[in-house]
Order: structure tokens, then C-alpha cells, then sequence
């Protein structure tokens, strides 16, 4: 595919069958009615949303990714690999994933708990019938419970005073190793793109070894334009992404219409990838992506 850098990708996107409060044919008409050009849905540590998402795009005449976001934990923290290209019914990809939901939901009642200790009650329960399934409980959940309840106004003040290190709401979780998600996004003939870097609270010699680490298990891609950077960051990742060698991604990581910092589709202009840097999609044909070549 052309390695074209100001081409409408939206390649961070979650649907219903995660955290995100759209379905597939709600995200695909969302993202042709914004211009989208080539999307990927990347649902956290799940696939199911994937086939309808494919179908759904291709009704649309939008270009598809197969996608997905995998939890890991490094130096403490977790970290968000998206993993593009995948095959999703790859065996080692399926397991592995499986491997992550397995936790979520003795975490999700630990939070529950953590929140009950402060008076806020039935906020495991609110939580798990906002969600596709307990394994998929998410922080997100939570928030919307919280809101919905009138315990905070946002998700902004649901994170800050509940649900962050140190709060009530919040409880550690040891995710997959970073050697094996990559691992599983490589063995499934995908891209292992680090997800939003600008958002993790890492010293810099924390962040080198991130960065090191990843491209040594074989990581290619980071992303550089993304709902949660600000110019800033676009121009620290750019180079970054230059000094490793790094294919270079931007998605909106659109999860809900209130919610969302930036539209599905609608990164600013200001926003695109340098020409310096290799965008992502140029790994893959128009033959690959399933749809009918849109660009000059």
C-alpha cells in the first residue's frame, strides 16, 4: 500500500465487544462519515467484535485492519500494545488472550470492594451490566457506573479520585509480559505498535528500556498521533519512532462519542504523520486491506 502520510487512518478504535459503547456498524458508519480511509478496530484483550467490524467495512467500501490491544505489564506499569494485521483466529493469539481476560474478573471485584470500603455499593455489580462479559470488566466500566450513579461528573474526576494508583478504586494487575504479547502479534502475521506512549508516567531511562526492550522481541511500530498526545508528544514520539527505526501509527482511540477526546476519523490537520517517518500501512496492499484502492 502507498506509503501516502496524510491518509485518514484511524487505526485505535473499540467497540461494544470491549469498552467502547458503539457496535461495529455504528463504528464503521461513524468512521466513513468522518473520512475515514483505512480503520481498525483494536478491542482490548478481545476478537469477537472483529468479524462483524470487517463486515461492516466492507459494506461501507472503508479499507479494514484486523485488530486488537493487549495488556501488558512493564516496569510496573501497564502498557497498551496494539497489535494490526492480525489473524484472528490464530491459535497462540486466541490462548494468549485468554490468558489475559482470566484475571479481569477477580480484579474487577477487587475494585468493587475497594469502592465499598469508601460507601460507594453495587459498583462491581453496575459495573459487570455495562460490560460484554465479567472477563472484560474494565476501569471504564467503572467510570461509566460512577457517572451514571452521580458520584462524578466525568471520566476525567472518575479516574482522578477513584480509580488511579493510590485511589480506591484501584487495584494492580499483573497483564501479560511484554515478550509474549508482541510474541502473539508477530505468530498471528501482525504489527506490534506501542499504544499511546505519551500517556505512561516512565522516567526516561524507564521509557529507553521500554522502547529497547520491545524492538528486541521484535515491536515495530509506535504511535505517534493519537487522542491522548498533544503536540508535544508528536513531535517527542517522531523522533522516537526515527531513532528506533519504528513504523509510525496514529488512531483516535475513540471509545464513545461524550467520552472520547478526539472523534473517530477527526485527528486534526495538524496532526498527520511527518513525511520523515513510515507509516504502518505501508506493510500491507490494497489486496490485503479487502477493499477497493481509494487513494491517487
Amino acid at each position: 500500500m502507498e506509503a501516502v502520510h496524510d491518509l485518514n487512518a484511524d487505526l485505535h478504535s473499540h467497540s461494544t465487544a470491549s469498552d467502547g459503547t458503539l457496535g461495529a456498524a455504528a463504528l464503521a458508519a461513524r468512521a466513513k462519515a468522518n473520512g475515514v480511509e483505512l480503520w481498525a478496530l483494536t478491542d482490548h484483550d478481545e476478537l469477537g467484535g472483529l468479524p462483524a467490524a470487517r463486515a461492516a467495512a466492507e459494506a461501507a467500501g472503508l479499507r479494514f485492519v484486523d485488530g486488537i490491544e493487549i495488556s501488558v505489564t512493564f516496569a510496573g506499569t501497564t502498557v497498551h500494545i496494539v497489535g494490526l494485521g492480525i489473524d484472528p483466529g490464530n491459535d497462540e493469539l486466541v490462548a494468549g488472550i485468554d490468558e489475559v481476560r482470566a484475571g479481569r474478573e477477580l480484579r474487577a471485584k477487587q475494585m468493587g470492594d475497594g469502592l465499598a470500603k469508601i460507601g460507594i455499593k453495587g459498583a462491581y455489580e453496575g459495573a459487570i451490566k455495562l460490560a460484554p462479559n465479567p472477563n472484560l470488566v474494565s476501569r471504564t466500566h467503572f467510570g461509566r457506573f460512577l457517572i451514571a450513579s452521580g458520584v462524578a461528573p466525568d471520566m476525567h474526576a472518575v479516574f482522578r479520585r477513584y480509580l488511579t494508583e493510590g485511589k480506591p478504586g484501584y487495584v494492580e494487575h499483573r497483564w501479560a509480559k511484554l515478550g509474549d504479547a508482541v510474541r502473539w502479534i508477530r505468530g498471528a502475521g501482525g504489527v506490534a505498535v506501542i499504544a499511546h506512549p505519551g500517556r505512561y508516567k516512565f522516567t526516561p531511562t524507564e521509557e529507553y528500556a521500554l522502547f529497547t526492550e520491545f524492538q528486541a522481541h521484535g515491536g515495530e511500530g509506535v504511535e505517534v498521533v493519537t487522542g491522548s498526545h498533544h503536540a508535544g508528544d508528536i513531535v517527542k514520539y517522531t523522533e522516537t519512532a526515527l531513532e528506533f527505526g519504528l513504523l509510525a501509527s496514529r488512531g483516535s482511540d475513540f471509545h464513545d462519542p461524550g467520552e472520547s477526546r478526539l472523534d473517530l476519523g477527526l485527528l486534526p490537520g495538524q496532526l498527520q504523520l511527518s513525511p520523515r517517518l513510515t507509516p504502518v500501512w505501508s506493510r500491507w496492499t490494497a489486496a490485503e486491506l479487502r477493499a477497493q484502492p481509494v487513494l491517487s
